[in-house]
């Protein structure tokens, strides 16, 4: 991570990377690989600022996907491109020369 590794981010890079689907807050806690109890603590202002946004409810589990109609969202997916295009030309670079 370009930014750190703090849990908010984590949630964040893992909701960028799989964008085109919703999850509920158990998956997302276990595939950003932070506790469900922080992203409790946390979640409520990611859904208030438009971050994220509920999709549909199935049983008791709410599900969430990344909000990109959010200009916020939409400039965070950029910078994650600009940045993953970054890491990766060098290297394409290297092979190809």
């Amino acid at each position: 991570m370009q930014f750190g590794d703090t849990p908010k981010l984590r949630v964040l890079d893992f909701l960028i990377s799989f964008h085109f689907f919703d999850y509920p807050l158990t998956e997302i806690a276990r595939n950003s690989n932070v506790s469900y109890n922080s992203l409790k603590v946390f979640f409520p202002y990611f859904i208030k600022s438009g971050i994220v946004c509920k999709t549909r409810r199935i049983g008791k589990s709410d599900y969430f996907k990344l909000n990109l109609e959010n200009s916020f969202v939409k400039n965070l997916v950029k910078l994650d491109w600009i940045l993953t295009k970054k890491n990766i030309l060098p290297e394409e670079e290297l092979i190809h020369a």
